[in-house]
């Protein structure tokens, strides 16, 4: 059984992870809506923050890969903690399924549906509070993503032919 002081430090980093689930999902959803001219006029402005955000999305599969790097790390990390947790007070076979129906509660409502909806209903400014934190994320996880921005690539080139399949969907 986790002691009370491992239960609540579990319970406040998996609040921790749900809040950075929820901050690269609404990301993804409010900068992947935007159209390229709305990009090309934040760039022209004065605001910094603008030509971060550009240079940001003039590579989005680099854009995609590291919001879904980041997303996917913090995910993974909130299964296993909400794992252990659980498996802590349940035989096996309950705590499998009760593990399965949090997270994925969890997962789903706090860090996925809630901040997408979020992310489209405040793309603008939302793009623009968020370009530097990503960034940070890119160069952080630099290694990582590079690594699979050219698996990811090379794939989508074997597959469709195009190895910068979600350039439609930013012009």
């Amino acid at each position: 059984m986790v002691g009370v002081t491992l239960g609540v430090a579990g319970v406040a980093t998996v609040t921790v992870l749900l809040a950075l689930s929820a901050f690269f999902s609404s990301t993804e959803t409010a900068i992947f809506s935007l159209p390229a001219e709305w990009f090309e006029r934040q760039a022209a402005a004065d605001d910094p923050r603008g030509h971060v955000l550009k240079e940001l999305h003039d590579d989005p599969h680099r854009l995609l890969v590291t919001l879904l790097v980041g997303n996917n790390v913090v995910n993974i990390a909130i299964s296993s903690i909400v794992t252990v947790l659980i498996a802590s007070y349940l035989p096996p076979g309950a705590a499998i399924v009760a593990t399965t129906l949090c997270t994925s509660f969890l997962v789903l409502v706090f860090g996925e549906i809630v901040p997408k909806a979020f992310g489209l209903g405040n793309a603008e400014a939302w793009s623009l509070r968020v370009a530097s934190p990503v960034r940070l994320v890119e160069r952080v996880l630099s290694p990582l993503i590079t690594l699979f921005d050219g698996i990811t690539r090379r794939m989508n080139a074997y597959i469709s032919g195009d190895a910068n399949i979600e350039k439609p969907y930013t012009d």
